[in-house]
């Protein structure tokens, strides 16, 4: 480079095309392809019975209903703090297994990962392997390149259009929802949600593939706080290795490392690496390097494990002829461990929280203007707001009374008992009076607690929050 010249700050993509292998790693990744796949495009259609007011999808992201169904289970908007739960779960889950085993949720479980996979599954079924895919990169365009250039990208929108109508189906009944999305009925944010995931589902995982992985996602550099020199991932023993060669039979053959410089493991990385260059943010840990080397190792006679997953701790042992540790001693290790307790804590935490919460609750807030009302008669009266919530699936009488205090006692506005209906999975408003007999001590007192209760007559659940009353000297 010239003294005139300025260096360049960004260096133009190399396409990358992935050759087929096989092996174990790369059958382990097509069978979680598979599996996370079908739940998300199965999940959707599965029906739950809820009862005739409920909808009868498993899983519910119930907007206008403001509700979040799960099978069984049913997230109102003030128990967010369960899906809260689950968030932090998750980031904990990321650090666990992260510290314990490297980026294998890069490498075999991450949305980015599955449907690159995908993509160039269908590439390699359309346009060929990675000599037929190069080939016909570099070539000039004719009509044969035309017509498999647009077929892939037909197949990717089929794909990407799969992706956001399976995305849709998640907020609304599934069936209706399709029948409508057919018809031309549907609401115009379920078009346009589709078409922005059916962009940004092909642009990701058919175009810009590795490139989410380098510079878009964050986790590459918040990796390395996470791994340390006991950590499993993967790695090339370039004291097994080196010097490399390909004349197995040439003068000085003896002298060479077990690897040929096939370039293997390159070709085969999703993310056009070359492990053997020790390690690197771009490596998602995805294993199929190590396919590759083991069949190559296999075929000249060398024993598999060139290209491996090990930790860096084992090295100088590895070295002078010895043997590595065991995977558990890797594993369970004070950060393991600790990483293991909170993620631990903090679902049993959400468990028991999901099966002690009841099925109806109240919040009470009195009423301060004013804070309380003397009557003809002398009694003093304060008035108090309490929200009902029915969570089952049918209308349910509840029976609001008071205790702490037998002076006290409560009228519920608009009628003459003390039970009022809540109709099924919504909430209700009641405004009730409580009253202190004339020249009582409660009517004088500027506060008396007491507590209110709510039972459900259908099934005898109860709740109660604590208030006070408010007598004239306060």
């Amino acid at each position: 480079m010239s003294q005139s010249e300025a260096p360049k700050l960004y260096a133009s993509r190399e396409p990358v095309f992935p050759r087929r292998v096989s092996g174990f790693f790369r059958r382990t990744k097509w069978w979680i392809m598979a599996v996370t796949l079908g739940i998300y495009y199965i999940l959707p259609w599965i029906r739950w019975d809820r009862g005739p007011e409920l909808p009868d999808q498993a899983v519910l992201l119930d907007l206008a209903g403001r509700r979040f169904y799960f099978f069984w289970i049913e997230i109102w908007p003030h128990e967010f703090y369960f899906v809260a739960g689950l968030l932090v779960m998750a980031g904990l889950g990321l650090f666990l297994f992260t510290s314990a085993l490297g980026r294998v949720w890069c490498g075999y479980t991450c949305p980015q990962t599955v449907w690159t996979d995908l993509f160039i599954l269908t590439e390699r079924w359309i346009e060929g392997d990675r000599n037929a895919r190069v080939r016909l990169w570099k070539q000039k365009w004719t009509l044969r390149k035309l017509r498999l250039r647009l077929t892939k990208f037909a197949v990717w929108a089929v794909i990407g259009l799969a992706t956001g109508g399976a995305w849709v189906f998640y907020f609304a009944d599934a069936p209706t929802l399709a029948r409508d999305l057919v018809t031309g009925q549907a609401p115009a944010v379920a078009y346009t949600t589709m078409a922005i995931l059916t962009f940004t589902t092909v642009f990701m995982g058919g175009i810009a593939r590795e490139q989410v992985c380098i510079y878009a996602c964050p986790w590459p550099r918040i990796q390395a706080a996470m791994m340390d020199e006991d950590t499993i991932t993967i790695g090339y023993r370039d004291w097994r290795g080196e010097p490399r060669g390909k004349h197995r039979k040439a003068a000085g053959a003896e002298a060479l490392g077990d690897c040929i410089d096939c370039n293997a493991c390159v070709n085969v990385c999703p993310m056009g690496i070359d492990i053997r260059n020790g390690q690197q943010m771009e490596c998602i840990t995805c294993g199929l390097c190590i396919d590759a080397c083991d069949d190559v190792m296999a075929k000249v006679g060398k024993p598999r494990g060139l290209i491996d997953y090990f930790a860096l701790s084992d090295e100088t042992e590895e070295r002078a002829g010895g043997h590595p540790k065991q995977i558990w001693r890797h594993v369970f290790r004070p950060r393991t461990m600790v990483y293991t307790a909170l993620w631990s804590i903090v679902g049993i935490g959400l468990v028991f929280a999901l099966f002690i919460r009841s099925d109806i609750e109240l919040t009470v807030a009195a009423v301060r203007n004013p804070t309380f009302v003397t009557l003809s008669d002398g009694s003093v009266r304060n008035a108090y707001e309490i929200r009902l919530r029915n969570k089952q699936g049918e209308e349910r009488p509840f029976r609001i009374t008071i205790d702490g205090d037998p002076m006290l006692f409560a009228d519920l506005e608009g009628t003459p008992y003390e039970t009022v209906p809540v109709a099924a999975n919504s909430t209700h408003l009641q405004r009730v009076y409580v009253t202190a007999p004339a020249g009582s001590e409660q009517a004088a007192d500027p506060r008396t607690d007491f507590r209110f209760w709510v039972t459900d007559l259908t099934n005898g659940d109860r709740a109660y929050q604590d208030s006070h009353f408010n007598g004239s000297e306060s």
